[in-house]
Parts: C-alpha cells; structure tokens; sequence
C-alpha cells in the first residue's frame, strides 16, 4: 500500500531557544560585524571526554558569515620603524618611490590598525605570506615585498617583526612572544580571524645565480641548482598553458617548483604550516593550486583537517569559472573551497568597464552555481594584487558603492582589497582591461584611516547585516528583475529574507517587483527609506541613477545545545519537492517520515539547513535523505543509513551526496 501523500513543512514553529522574531532591520538594529557571535565563540565543540574524537563533529570553521579583508603588509602601516631596514638593506626605500622594494609595513602597523578594521566590519584578514623571504633581487631588480619568494616556512619574515625578535617557530613555540603572537591575540580578542596565506608550488626564483634553496628553521634541506634529493621538478617554464601535464610539472614564471611526488617534501610542507595552525591560525588561503595536482591536495587537506578539524581552507585558481571543468573539480573534490574569479570578472565588466550586457553578465555567473557544490562558501572579490584596482577600471565612487553592495549581498564570502574603503588605487600602467594588471602600482602604501567615507559606513553596514540575516550567508539567490541596467534579487533561507535592488542606468520606475518580503513597511538599509509591501510586490519601484536598495526582514534563528549544518548534494528533484532528513532519534522524527526535518532549496544541486539537537546532543544516531514529493510517496535514498555521533554542543557540519 503506498504511504500517503505529504505536504512540505514550509512554516516551521520555531524552537523555545529561538532567540529573535521576524522583524525588518534598521540601521539601528546593526552592531559591529565582529560583535555579533562566530561560530568560534559560540561553540566549544568537546568536552575532555571528547577531544579525541573531535573530527567527527566538525570539519570546519563555518565561513559563510564572515567579511574577509586582504592585506599586502609591506604597504598597510608601519607601526615600527626600527625594523625598516631589515636584513639587507637594499631592499629597503625610505623615499617610497621604488615600487619594487619594501617600504616599512609589518605587523605592529597591523596590530595598530585592528580597531580601525573591526569598526570597519571586518571579521577575518588575510595577510600576504608571513614565511621567511630571500633578501635578495630576484628577476633582476625585485624584492619579495609580495611574500610568495619562500626559503623557509618554519620561520617568520623578520621584516615584519620587531628589530632582534626571534623568527624561529620551533624557538619561539613555547614562549609565544613575538608581534606574530601578539597580532593573533589581538584578533582573537576581539573576535576576529587570521586566515594565513600559504604556497605549497613553489619556493623562489633565481636570485643571484641562487635558485630554491629551502630550508627547515635554518638549516638547509633543499637547493634547485643542486638537487640530489629530487625536491624540484625540472621541466623548465611552461610553454602550452592549455596543456595540463605543464601546468602542473612545469615553471610559473621561473619559479623552483616542487616535486610533489617527494614524500620528504609533503612531510615538511605539511609539518610547517601545522606548526602556524597550532599558534592560532583560524584558515587557509592556497596560492596557485592549478598548478599542482588535485591527489596533492586530497592529501594535505585530509592531513591539515584531521589535525585542525576546524580550519576554513580556499583557494586560488586565477581567473577560473563555472566554465572551466576542471577547476569546478578542484572546487568540489579538492576538499578546499575557490576564490570565484567568474563573480569578479562579471562585476568587473558589468560595473567597471561597463559592457553593455551589464547585469546580465552576472545573473551568468550565478545561473551556474548549480555547478558547484558549495557555491556559497565561494571567495567573492572585485579586484585584488594580481590585476587593476576596480577604481582603475572605473573611478565614479558611486560606481565602486553598487559594486561594493552588490559583492556583499550576494551569495559567497566577501573579500576586499585594502584600501577599496578609502578609495586608494593608482592607475599608473593601468587601462580599461578588466583582466588587466598593473602591478605593482595596483599596490599603493595605505595613507587615509577615514572612517567616515560613503564605503566604509556601507561595508560596515552590510558586515553586520551578513551576521545578523542568515539568509545572506547561507540562503538561496533568486533573480526578480534584470536588464543590462537594473537588477533586483532576493536572498531566502527559512523565513528569513533580503531584497535588494540596484540600477547602473538612467532614473527609472518598476511597475511591480516581487520581494518575497513580509507585507508591511520596511526600511531600506542604505537610505532609512521607506518602502511598502504588499502581496509580497513593491509596486511602483523608483531607482534614481547609480542607486541600491537593500531591505532585510529577520526571522527566528536556529538554537540549541548542537545545531547540525546539514549540506546535501547531487539530488535530482521536482518543483513541489523537499529534501528531508529522517532517522533514529525524536528531532528527525524516529523513522516517521512524516516528522522528518527539511530542508532549504538553495540550487539545482545543493539542499541545506540547520537542525536543532537538544535530546540527541552527545549521542550516536542514525540518519538518511528522503524527498516529500507533493501527491506522491516519498523517495528514500538508498542506503542503510549514516551514522554519526553528535557532538554535545556547539555547531557541526555535515557534507553528504544523495545516495541513488
């Protein structure tokens, strides 16, 4: 006898430890980004009993939440003085005109600059590698102010410590006393992240007829031009970038490139950057990971989160996209996430250089996400050190607001350059490509520290606005309306909800936009409008030239002793249908899979929601998939069921693919 029909659950009660009811918000209701509970703080995922069985609760810091702030720090701010000249001072300018060489910014500028930042908004920085550089010319008349030129990545750039500070990892783990230390007390302290830029490619060029000479907290282990231990591949530089066996084996730019087929150099690759983990580390950033193969990176993701459960990992696929096959594998099976060049790209053209397919071209882009199996834990950007500042391409500051809103409403995690707050960009050797780069002039020293100019009240807004609206970090994207010109577009994840409109063109009026908001009054967050729903429409929209609307209804948020974050991919479903997670416990319904909990539609490919566990939390359970399909029976996976041990408090992720 088939089991009866089920309707989707889509007004769930909200549990007693919900804490906020549905309500618009207003600028007043927004505090600091960084005041507002991370899943760091609110979490202590392990009692003493369960320590050691913390990767089965976790794999990750969530994300999603966070506003990312990336930083160069030769040319930030220079908090000390006394150590500008460094060990060689030929790579030393005092006079600031030598792009080419270090101009004085370290850690102590940063340290300094921390209340700036979280005024700002900002939750994570990523800084330019902090390893040990050469100190000498390489390509002729450069100095590694960029930090990717490694010799050892056991030790800090004493560049960027305090004059005669140890930059031993090994001397200084006890102790901890370094301006390394310090900044990573700091940003804790206030509930910020550090995540840490990393090379796992290569080590450094020639340099006076020295090539990839490496080395573990000081003594040497390696040397390009005499490499009897094969730690380098040998194949010189690439020639066919379309060919993917010299992508991977062959030279960037010079550069000794490793031989990843060496297991002494995985063992140190991956002892290293555990060592800057253990000293509070927060996330990973990869440099140039098309370059090497993705078995490279199964590993060392597997062996960096088995030791550090919790580390965000992403990368850099440079100028990758949904189009391009195999960075969408690296982005589903690498076991890191990717910076979304397709995204950047798109705004860049649509609002920097402005082609006339406009929005369209990012509407594109996100028409796609579906490739992906994580597209909301994309790294989003506008311009970063490898190309022209986004002002470069277009200079109008209200411009630049429409792109600013635009990164920080929709789906992804959002990164900005230093300086886009203050306008800094130098458009020296720049031009109209969008692909352009102008390096190194698209790295000018940081100057200003207003912080009342138009982007940063916007940035700090719209931070604050991802932590207070889950619908922002975590929901579905649904376009309302696009031309080349406007483009309206929610954000939905339970009953919570974001609604933003934007016009790069002329003054004009919609006759009826559909909102997905709550009838009533609302007010839009960048101008204290406003506006008036009803049925759900805003009717009789008008968009003044170069402007963006941005309008938040919160609903009630999950809470409980552990929430599960569940991800599910690879399910084919209908309209009318809804994933469900059933199992052997009362919060998945004990088998009834008519209490079975749902989940949230956020594309083609990707199902998600957050399950409260409060008489389960600490105890092993059972769980699957089905699919509610309206006036029909359920469809089960096929399987015999997950098992999972829940972790006592705190928030878990899971990952899974639907079992056909």
């Amino acid at each position: 006898m088939p089991e009866k029909s089920l309707t989707p659950q889509t007004n769930l009660t909200p549990l007693a430890s919900d804490v906020q009811s549905s309500e618009d918000t207003v600028l007043s209701d927004i505090p600091l980004a960084s005041d507002i509970p991370t899943d760091r703080t609110e979490r202590e995922f392990t009692t003493v009993d369960e320590s050691e069985l913390e990767f089965l609760f976790t794999r990750e810091i969530d994300f999603r939440q966070e506003t990312i702030y990336f930083i160069v720090i030769d040319r930030f701010h220079d908090g000390d003085p006394d150590n500008n000249v460094g060990p060689n001072p030929e790579l030393y300018d005092l006079t600031q005109e030598n792009w080419d060489r270090y101009w004085g910014g370290d850690l102590q500028g940063i340290i300094d600059k921390l209340d700036y930042l979280k005024k700002l908004g900002v939750t994570a920085l990523w800084l330019t590698p902090l390893f040990e550089q050469i100190e000498t010319l390489g390509y002729g008349d450069k100095a590694a102010i960029h930090g990717y030129w490694i010799k050892d990545f056991k030790r800090l750039n004493a560049r960027y410590l305090g004059k005669g500070e140890n930059n031993s990892l090994n001397e200084t783990q006890e102790t901890r006393n370094t301006t390394f230390d310090r900044l990573i007390e700091e940003l804790h302290k206030r509930k910020m992240k550090l995540v840490l830029d990393i090379v796992c490619n290569h080590s450094n060029p020639d340099a006076n007829g020295v090539k990839g000479e490496l080395y573990d907290d000081g003594v040497k282990i390696a040397d390009f031009n005499d490499d009897k231990n094969n730690w380098y591949h040998h194949y010189g530089e690439v020639q066919n970038w379309e060919d993917e066996w010299q992508v991977q084996n062959c030279e960037l730019c010079g550069l000794a490139t490793f031989n990843e087929n060496n297991s002494d150099y995985r063992e140190y690759i991956k002892s290293a950057i555990k060592q800057w983990l253990d000293r509070g580390v927060d996330a990973l950033r990869i440099d140039t990971v098309k370059h090497m193969p993705i078995w490279f990176w199964q590993e060392f993701i597997a062996d960096i989160q088995t030791h550090r459960p919790d580390v965000f990992v992403f990368g850099e696929w440079i100028y990758s996209s949904p189009h391009d096959n195999t960075a969408l594998d690296y982005a589903n099976h690498s076991g890191m996430s990717l910076l979304n060049f397709g995204f950047c790209m798109a705004i860049r053209q649509a609002l920097g250089t402005w082609d006339e397919n406009g929005f369209h071209l990012v509407q594109d882009i996100l028409d796609l996400d579906h490739l992906y199996d994580s597209a909301t834990e994309l790294i989003t950007f506008i311009d970063n050190h490898d190309m022209h500042r986004f002002q470069s391409l277009n200079s109008d500051p209200n411009v630049l607001r429409l792109a600013v809103g635009l990164l920080m409403t929709s789906r992804g995690i959002p990164c900005f350059f230093y300086g886009t707050e203050q306008y800094l960009h130098n458009d020296t050797n720049a031009d109209s490509n969008p692909y352009g780069n102008n390096d190194p002039y698209n790295r000018p020293m940081m100057d200003k520290w207003d912080m009342d100019t138009p982007i940063y009240r916007d940035i700090r807004l719209l931070s604050g606005l991802r932590r207070l609206n889950p619908a922002v970090s975590m929901g579905s994207q649904w376009q309302k309306y696009v031309t080349p010109d406007v483009y309206c577009y929610t954000r939905r994840y339970r009953d919570s909800v974001l609604f933003v409109a934007m016009n790069r063109g002329e003054a004009m009026t919609l006759d009826v936009v559909e909102t997905d908001l709550p009838d009533g009054e609302h007010t839009d967050v960048m101008s204290s409008n406003k506006y008036e729903v009803k049925d759900g429409n805003l009717y009789d929209l008008h968009l003044d030239v170069l402007q963006i609307i941005v309008i938040s209804s919160v609903g009630v948020r999950v809470q409980a002793k552990t929430v599960v974050r569940v991800q599910l991919n690879g399910v084919n479903t209908q309209l009318g249908d809804t994933i469900v997670v059933t199992g052997n416990c009362p919060e998945l319904g004990n088998w009834d899979i008519s209490r079975a909990y749902p989940l949230e539609y956020i594309n083609s490919n990707t199902w998600f929601g957050e399950i409260p566990f409060e008489e389960s939390a600490g105890k092993p359970i059972v769980y699957k998939y089905a699919i509610w399909r309206d006036g029909d029976s359920p469809v089960r996976e096929n399987n015999v069921g997950r098992r999972w041990l829940l972790a006592s408090e705190g928030i878990v992720k899971w990952r899974d693919r639907w079992s056909a």
